[in-house]
């Protein structure tokens, strides 16, 4: 039985979206130059100001879990960001940030 052209093409996305992901985290997040904590706040910068809301917890989450980022430190971020991606983004991650330390100092 053959292939229909849409499964070939679902599978070639497939595919694609599999090496993208495959370069991204193994040379992109890998490089020797930028720390794992510079490329999280260069990261979580350009969601912030791309207003990605629910791609912004993951990062948090990553970055308070591994140690790379305090909750002063997150914070601090907030005031940052707030200045330059506007006070709307910045109430929305402010409510994120403070929601992730809550439970992370009751978990």
């Amino acid at each position: 039985m053959s292939d229909s052209i849409d499964d070939l093409d679902r599978r070639a996305r497939s595919l694609e979206f599999g090496m993208a992901v495959e370069h991204t985290f193994a040379e992109v997040w890998s490089g020797d130059t930028l720390t794992i904590r510079d490329r999280r706040l260069l990261l979580l910068g350009l969601l912030v100001a791309q207003g990605l809301d629910d791609m912004i917890a993951p990062q948090l989450d990553a970055a308070l879990r591994t140690g790379e980022l305090t909750p002063s430190e997150l914070r601090e971020i907030v005031v940052f960001l707030t200045h330059y991606a506007g006070w709307p983004r910045g109430t929305r991650l402010n409510a994120q940030v403070e929601d992730l330390i809550t439970r992370f100092m009751n978990g």
